[in-house]
């Protein structure tokens, strides 16, 4: 009983001793498994602090490349607002000397590989192949082997020497080759600097003299060095007329998409983009308008300024653009604004301190009201009529037979077409008899009630520049007459102090472009001006 007891006893430890081995281990696997879940979840968390890293960071960078192209377009728009100051701390003179080549050759140096001959071949170098006479084959005296390796080491030899004789003179025949070609291509270089120096001092000369060709050459440098933003097409055409030192400049201007449409971009993080926040129309178009004013008289004021020569006394600026008609998709060149200043009243105007439209205004321009929406305004002085012969570059005689010259009519015919001119415009004019004119060619009346009355008008047909005797003559009789207004008709153009003159007073001056341009509008006449070869 106590050995059954005892049996009892033992197996009960046993169990217990299995039980709590059993409970030993299910702990270790819970802590086991506790710890691997507490280390997933760290890695969790670990892994979800990353995330949120690099989410914060992307979006840092997103909001960065938003927050730099904003930046591009104020950049942009900063260039276009400061048009005309940037030119003001640029001395616009072309400097001639700039333009000559120093006559300076370029010494010969042949190529490194050709610099280095290579020296004979050594006998003894060869003579290491062959073999010396053994014991054995002196003894039997066979040296035939000992001699055939000898000869083909000398024959070897030889050929290597040859070779390498060949080989130099032919390097050295290179080197000489090229010598003399690189002495042409000298001679060559030379001969162009020569003729380019040479034709910078035929240009000196003419520009000096006051060639028309020189001039426009001068003035076409100069502009074409000036640095505009992205987008600003500079073409441009140039007109001469040495008599009243007038340049006639035909510029184009950049198209309204050079106004950046967007006002800032912003990086929304709700939707993962960058967004664009467009300019207002409203600001796109004075913009425009600011350019256009900022490009008028920066050309205005580099062609004065870099007038060594004393050349010009009169620039007119007309600025046009390349478009396509909306309505007839057609392409059309509205000019767009129109200027013409004089050196002696431009170099008063301090640029740094001006209201650029104001100043536009004040110098008599026709300006586009809305130049983004292509209004546009016609020049003042037509760049094809420049020339004070007002001949075109076609056909003369075959151009006569469709288009009558003014220059062939009679005084008094020239003083009917005025008037009629004048009828089609919408006066009621009436031509006085040219022995009591009393210095009035026309009367005509404007019948618009407050603002009509009595307009004097005077044609001169003239080959030369009208001066401004002719103009004060005409505000005399504008006094005499008691007239609201006078206008001069002239088949040529006016002098600089014509122009001063009617600052201020009610009196229009209308030159041969002007008049040819009314003429084919206002009546359908195409006509033109030629004037007689004795008095070109």
């Amino acid at each position: 009983m106590a050995r059954r007891s005892g049996f009892l006893a033992a197996l009960g430890q046993v169990a217990r001793e299995s039980a709590r081995q059993q409970r030993i281990a299910e702990a270790t696997r819970q802590r086991q498994a506790r710890e691997q879940l507490r280390y997933q979840r760290e890695q969790l968390r670990l892994s979800a602090q990353l995330d949120k890293v690099e989410r914060q960071q992307y979006a840092l960078d997103r909001a960065a490349e938003a927050e730099e192209k904003s930046g591009e377009v104020e950049d942009l728009v900063c260039a276009l607002r400061t048009i005309l100051e940037d030119t003001l701390e640029v001395d616009d003179t072309l400097d001639f000397s700039s333009l000559r080549t120093t006559e300076k050759t370029v010494p010969f140096a042949p190529p490194p590989e050709l610099l280095e001959g290579k020296s004979l071949p050594k006998r003894e170098d060869f003579m290491l192949r062959v073999r010396p006479v053994t014991f054995l084959e002196r003894f039997l005296s066979r040296h035939q082997r000992y001699e055939l390796e000898l000869r083909e080491a000398e024959s070897r030899f030889d050929e290597a020497t040859r070779q390498r004789i060949a080989a130099e003179e032919e390097r050295k025949a290179t080197i000489a080759r090229l010598a003399i070609e690189h002495e042409q291509k000298n001679a060559k270089r030379l001969a162009g600097i020569r003729q380019r120096n040479s034709e910078v001092d035929a240009l000196i000369r003419a520009y000096d003299s006051g060639e028309s060709s020189a001039v426009r050459t001068y003035c076409s440098m100069v502009l074409e060095r000036s640095s505009y933003p992205e987008g600003f097409p500079q073409r441009f055409r140039l007109a001469y007329d040495p008599e009243c030192k007038q340049l006639v400049i035909d510029y184009e201007l950049p198209a309204l998409s050079v106004i950046p449409p967007v006002a800032e971009y912003r990086y929304m993080k709700t939707k993962d983009s960058i967004e664009e926040k467009p300019r207002k129309t409203a600001e796109v178009k004075e913009i425009y308008q600011d350019v256009i004013a900022a490009v008028t008289l920066r050309t205005i004021h580099e062609v004065f300024e870099a007038d060594q020569g004393g050349h010009l006394s009169i620039v007119v600026f007309n600025g046009f653009v390349q478009a396509v008609d909306p309505s007839t998709g057609k392409d059309i060149t509205p000019y767009l604004i129109s200027v013409r200043a004089t050196k002696e009243n431009f170099e008063e105007i301090d640029l740094a301190r001006i209201d650029k439209r104001a100043c536009l205004r004040n110098l008599g321009a026709q300006v586009s009201p809305q130049a983004a929406d292509l209004r546009p305004v016609k020049p003042l002085i037509e760049f094809d009529m420049v020339d004070r012969r007002f001949v075109e570059g076609t056909d003369v005689l075959a151009d006569l037979e469709s288009r009558p010259n003014l220059m062939d009519l009679t005084p008094f015919e020239f003083e009917q077409l005025v008037g009629n001119l004048f009828s089609k415009m919408g006066l009621d004019s009436k031509q006085t008899r040219s022995s009591r004119d009393g210095g009035v060619d026309v009367v005509a009346f404007d019948t618009r009630p407050l603002v009509g009355g009595k307009v004097v008008i005077q044609a001169k047909r003239y080959r030369n520049t009208v001066g401004v005797s002719a103009v004060r003559d005409l505000f005399g009789t504008m006094s005499h007459e008691g007239a609201n207004k006078g206008i001069l008709v002239a088949t040529s153009h006016y002098g600089v102090d014509a122009y001063e003159f009617i600052k201020g007073k009610p009196i229009e001056l209308i030159d041969g472009s002007g008049l040819l341009y009314y003429l084919e509008e206002k009546a359908g006449i195409k006509a033109c001006i030629i004037f007689p070869e004795d008095d070109a």
